[in-house]
């Protein structure tokens, strides 16, 4: 299971490199086929249908600590049952989801009769429908997801979502080829959600042996899991509110341009996030067996610690390369009327590094049942990003979620979660600070050192751009070397890179 979470690590940072790739193509590409208005038609019947899949209420996120503790029962047939409960649960889920999402088509001009044409309004019905079946699909492949996660099979399912990056922009090709504009993107996603659904289903059951019992509805246990589901559910609404509603209250209040400079900003702030989450979830299946078996809190600890140091490594090094070099890069990408989401995102990511280093407490507390103040906190948090969004946005444009934003992550994820980590969960976080807060100092003081160097000879073009990243890579990892790394770890390293072996 060690070498499955090593390579599930590595594939899923594999995955984001590939995938913010392809986008850099896809997009443009979409675009020059079907044109900028069909393009904003698709996108918004997208975001539309999506948000059926609120309708899983959590419940997937619930299955591996439920498994979990079934398995340490070593009772076989109880597990049957448990998949038996989803695969029900999920068939209603999913004929909910697909008749909500042919009701939404049937009556699309309802929705967008005022501002699209009618040709629009046809092309937004069809698209709808189709992302219906693709939404019901992808909810019902969650039943074989969840067990294929909860038996640690990483290459496999990292494996499949890089299948999914290429063969969705691929698929579409061909089918933009033929004349099928939107309509043939919206149908190339179909074809590749049906085609991971049986990949996932023929795993599941066939290499996995996954068997399922309808004979018996558990109420007692389908109780237990909605309790637990839930405030789950509400921390995916929070998400959802902190995603989209400032985008709404901006557009509304402050204007287009406005809105899209934030756009911006958040696109790039998500890629420091699922930097952060592929380490945390190849442990997910490890931490919930942990709490099932011993409940040990000092080895919590050590995991929670040991993975964070790698996500502070990883996200400092990223942070600290934005800040050197992201105004250039900003300018070249997105133009030079977005050089104000260079700043958003230094301002609105920085204190993004305390959660993001501790993504694994999350699961500790799902794996404890102890998530519920989690959600409260959050939803308190929430309500406060939207309210300063609304009330200062006519006054401070984007800088209004932005504030709000910052100060939200500040409290909530960071006093508050540190303080209940500590004081409620039981784990030490005096020592997980002690072993990761010098990462984050030294890699402010090889900031300071470079900004320097840079402000002597600034980035002007790509070769000095490249050239000064390598440079700033590279002290990077000689300071991390020399003052922040432990003798095991440079051991480590060292056993596995054979110049530094010969070295030592």
């Amino acid at each position: 299971m060690a070498s499955q979470r090593k390579a599930g690590a590595v594939l899923g940072y594999l995955n984001i490199i590939v995938k913010n790739l392809v986008n850099l193509v896809y997009t443009p590409m979409l675009l020059a086929f079907v044109g900028q208005a069909d393009y904003g038609v698709y996108q918004t019947a997208n975001s539309f249908v999506f948000s059926l899949t609120l309708l899983t209420f959590g419940f997937s996120e619930a299955y591996i600590r439920f498994y979990t503790q079934e398995k340490a029962k070593g009772d076989e047939c109880d597990i049957r049952r448990l998949n038996g409960m989803y695969l029900m649960l999920y068939i209603v889920v999913c004929t909910v989801a697909l008749s909500l999402g042919l009701l939404f088509s049937a009556n699309v001009a309802t929705f967008f009769a005022g501002s699209f044409t009618s040709e629009q309004v046809g092309l937004a019905g069809e698209l709808m429908a189709i992302m219906s079946f693709n939404v019901a699909a992808t909810l019902f492949s969650t039943v074989f997801d969840a067990y294929i996660l909860a038996h640690e099979q990483f290459k496999f399912q990292q494996s499949r979502q890089m299948f999914t990056s290429l063969a969705t922009p691929g698929v579409a090709f061909v089918l933009l080829n033929v004349g099928m504009g939107a309509v043939g993107v919206a149908s190339a996603q179909l074809a590749v959600t049906l085609t991971l659904l049986v990949l996932n289903a023929r795993f599941a059951i066939v290499k996995l042996d996954m068997k399922f019992d309808i004979s018996r509805f558990d109420g007692s246990l389908f109780r237990a899991i909605a309790a637990f589901s839930a405030w789950i559910f509400g921390n995916q609404v929070c998400e959802l509110v902190n995603q989209s509603v400032p985008n709404m209250i901006l557009g509304a209040l402050s204007g287009a341009v406005t809105v899209s400079v934030f756009a911006v900003s958040i696109n790039i702030r998500g890629i420091f996030v699922s930097l952060s989450t592929v380490m945390s979830n190849v442990f997910v299946p490890k931490i919930n067996r942990i709490v099932a078996e011993s409940d040990d809190n000092a080895e919590l600890t050590r995991l929670m610690t040991r993975v964070g140091r790698y996500q502070m490594f990883l996200f400092c090094w990223v942070y600290c390369g934005f800040i050197l070099l992201g105004r250039f890069f900003i300018v070249k990408w997105a133009g030079e009327g977005f050089m104000d989401a260079y700043w958003l995102i230094s301002t609105m990511a920085l204190p993004l590094v305390i959660p993001l280093c501790q993504n694994t407490g999350i699961e500790i507390q799902r794996a404890k049942n102890r998530h519920k103040a989690r959600s409260v906190v959050y939803l308190c948090m929430a309500l406060l990003n939207v309210a300063f969004t609304w009330v200062a946005s006519p006054y401070l444009g984007y800088w209004a979620p932005a504030i709000a934003y910052i100060a939200s992550i500040s409290l909530g994820n960071g006093l508050f979660m540190n303080w209940y980590y500590h004081a409620r969960i039981g784990l030490d976080m005096g020592y997980f600070w002690r072993r990761n807060l010098p990462v984050a100092l030294v890699s402010a003081g090889v900031l300071a050192v470079c900004m320097g160097f840079v402000h002597l000879a600034p980035v002007s073009n790509w070769l000095l751009f490249l050239v000064w990243g390598a440079v700033y890579t590279t002290l990077f990892a000689l300071a991390m070397w020399r003052f922040v790394l432990d003798g095991d770890e440079r051991a480590s390293i060292a056993a596995k890179v054979p110049f530094l072996n010969r070295e030592a």
